[in-house]
């Protein structure tokens, strides 16, 4: 491979004050394991991919790929994070600016509906993520972030009701639709036709936000804990 194209799969950063330029050279090597892993584990999924193929693509050698990650599933851990930050992120954007909390619910939803859809966040987070992480860690990292925006578009939509609860019903209402949610965007991601799924779940979480919206409107109260003990 030529210097020039080494050079864009390793692209060289400025010098910062206080940071050697070997510093540099390591974060930017990171940078093109993880992108090209990220590509490799898209298009071929990670039993598929092999080690040898991800440095090839990178340019670098196996001991730098050892340098920096102890195997294939480190680097995995590492493309995992960053492909399931960013649809975090997009999901967060759309929540921003709403003043109702119906359409900032169905904007998160829309959001939501989107990252699931796209082939990185499909193949990786959601095919691969809980085979290669362990279905325990996987869900500890998707509720360390998407589940706080459940939980904070599920508080603005129970405000919306006036309905006062505690923490505790509060996170049960969250987990709830955090599940289905979570359940949702699986069948969106492996479905033949993603596009016509992802319409026919945003109708009918629609149709459910629609409903509470009616018993806000009308002044229903939410039963408590204690009325079922």
């Amino acid at each position: 491979m030529t210097k020039s194209v080494r050079g864009r799969l390793v692209p060289k950063v400025p010098h910062a004050p206080g940071t050697s330029r070997r510093a540099q050279y390591s974060a930017s090597t990171r940078r093109a394991l993880v992108d090209v892993a990220e590509r490799l584990f898209t298009e071929h999924g990670y039993a598929a991919t092999s080690l040898d193929a991800i440095v090839a693509g990178a340019d670098v050698t196996k001991g730098a790929l050892y340098h920096h990650y102890s195997g294939k599933q480190a680097l995995f851990e590492a493309v995992f994070e960053k492909v399931e930050s960013a649809g975090a992120q997009d999901i967060q954007a759309a929540l921003q600016g709403h003043q109702d909390a119906y359409e900032k619910a169905l904007a998160g939803l829309r959001a939501f509906l989107a990252v699931v859809r796209q082939p990185s966040y499909s193949r990786i987070v959601i095919q691969d993520g809980p085979s290669v992480l362990g279905h325990e860690r996987f869900r500890e990292q998707e509720e360390r972030s998407t589940f706080a925006y459940v939980l904070d578009i599920v508080r603005a939509v129970l405000s919306a009701g006036d309905w006062r609860l505690d923490d505790a019903m509060e996170h049960t209402f969250a987990r709830i639709f955090f599940g289905a949610m979570s359940s949702a965007g699986a069948h969106v991601s492996t479905s033949e036709d993603p596009d016509a799924e992802a319409e026919r779940v945003e109708l009918a979480i629609g149709f459910i936000l629609s409903g509470l919206r009616a018993l806000s409107e009308r002044g229903a109260e939410l039963p408590s804990a204690s009325a079922t003990s």
